[in-house]
């Protein structure tokens, strides 16, 4: 292309949207060059400004809407188009679920050689009521006209947005927020400052949808949480759910939003949460998923998939505090699992324990134990892994490779690193059956099902 035709930021040009990007953003194309553009629909026809031009994309934004897609819809929260925590609010639910199915299959298409024809995906499962499904909030914290706020951060901006109400997020959520937010400003507890590197960063809410318990954890950026004691007195007081009030230590500047060390100022070290017939405690840093609902149909899948029968062995990667492996595994001949953190496999066996299940759980990596165990004569007939978006390590994708389990269960968060998996397992594995699962709706996320069965 040629410095004459070459794409100008604030250039204006007509784009027609042909689908949706994996982040939820709407994807044209102008002289056979990829158009990212936030907000816009499939089958929408755009006046496009250009806000960075790269050699192979461009970004852009709405200028004119000249023909609206059918399944547009007002979004119900006032900060939607500021936060950046929701991308497809302005999308009607049924569409939601139709194009995470669609940006599921575009991955496989882009990334795999497979006949997409062929493959049996099935619609994604929805859920009944898209909203306030979220257990858990991480909001930072700011000061606003001399007042606390909390929120998010507007996204590639220092703005923090104030949100008094989540649509996505439980309302006791919001209701905890709002009343510790006033209790830092009846207190004068003080906001984080860089500066001085103490205050309050960021307050964490999480709430057991089952048993309506609710834990907060106030994260200042240094050892002090002035006025600790009156603060959890006099929440606990206006909240009756709170039965948890913890302090979090996280020093410096870092990206992650815990630290190291954790103090109860009130109540119990941890909240109980139910998922069908298991109950778990639930400390401030332990893993749990954030749409109680839709775990359960998600867990379901696998039970279904995995089909497993009283002389199946099953193994359980990244298993977390085994909450897949129990689940599928009651009926089983045994249960392993493995895991890089200590805390969960201490969990894991806490709960295996629990439950009667027979199961082994031990600490580090599947591509370790999976080896070591076959070595000794043990290879599991079902494998379940649920990796991080990252997908699944490359030495473990040889692994699984080496042992061959008959069936294979892949829990998937993330379609990109999904379909790249699956075009090196291809070897081995057939795909049976994916189902994708709707676990953050309004978002542009989609979980998926994949059952693989060795050729």
């Amino acid at each position: 292309m040629n410095n004459q035709t070459e794409m100008k930021m604030g250039q204006t040009f007509p784009l027609t949207i042909k689908r949706l990007g994996i982040n939820g953003e709407g994807v044209g194309y102008f002289k056979r060059k990829a158009v990212f553009v936030p907000g816009a629909l499939p089958g929408e026809e755009i006046t496009a400004e250009a806000t960075k031009v790269m050699p192979k994309f461009t970004e852009a934004r709405i200028k004119k809407l000249r023909k609206k897609s059918a399944h547009r819809v007002t979004p119900p929260c006032l900060v939607y188009d500021q936060c950046g925590g929701c991308q497809l609010q302005h999308l009607d639910y049924s569409a939601q679920l139709e194009e995470k199915k669609a940006i599921l299959m575009q991955a496989l298409e882009r990334y795999t050689s497979l006949n997409i024809a062929d493959l049996k995906i099935n619609d994604t499962i929805g859920m009944n009521d898209p909203w306030r499904y979220r257990n858990k909030a991480q909001f930072q914290t700011g000061v606003h006209s001399g007042k606390v706020i909390a929120g998010l951060y507007s996204p590639n901006s220092n703005k923090l947005v104030d949100i008094p109400k989540c649509m996505v997020q439980h309302n006791v959520i919001d209701e905890t927020i709002q009343m510790a937010k006033q209790l830092m400003n009846d207190l004068s507890i003080p906001v984080y400052s860089a500066k001085q590197k103490q205050g309050v960063k960021t307050i964490v809410v999480r709430t057991g949808i089952e048993t309506g318990d609710v834990q907060i954890v106030m994260i200042t950026g240094d050892k002090k949480f002035p006025k600790a004691v009156l603060f959890a007195e006099k929440l606990m007081k206006r909240a009756l759910a709170v039965k948890s009030v913890i302090h979090n230590v996280n020093l410096g500047n870092t990206h992650l939003v815990f630290g190291d060390v954790t103090k109860t100022i009130a109540g119990s070290d941890t909240i109980a949460e139910k998922l069908g017939e298991f109950e778990y405690d639930l400390s401030a840093r332990a893993f749990f998923q954030l749409n109680p609902v839709q775990t359960v149909k998600l867990y379901d899948e696998v039970k279904k998939a995995a089909n497993v029968s009283k002389t199946d062995k099953i193994a359980d990667a990244y298993c977390g505090s085994g909450t897949i492996g129990l689940w599928i595994g009651r009926e089983a001949a045994e249960v392993r699992g493995m895991d890089t953190i200590a805390e969960s496999i201490a969990d894991a066996r806490v709960n295996a324990k629990k439950y009667g299940v027979k199961a082994t759980y031990e600490t580090g990596p599947a591509e370790k134990w999976l080896p070591k165990w076959k070595q000794q004569g043990w290879v599991p007939d079902v494998l379940v892994t649920d990796p991080p978006r990252t997908g699944l390590d490359r030495k473990l994708i040889q692994t699984i490779k080496d042992v061959k389990p008959n069936t294979f269960i892949y829990v998937s968060c993330n379609p990109s690193t999904l379909a790249k998996d699956l075009a090196e397992l291809g070897s081995v594995y057939n795909i049976e059956c994916i189902q994708p699962v709707d676990m953050f709706p309004q978002t542009a996320h989609v979980e998926a099902v994949v059952t693989l069965k060795r050729k």
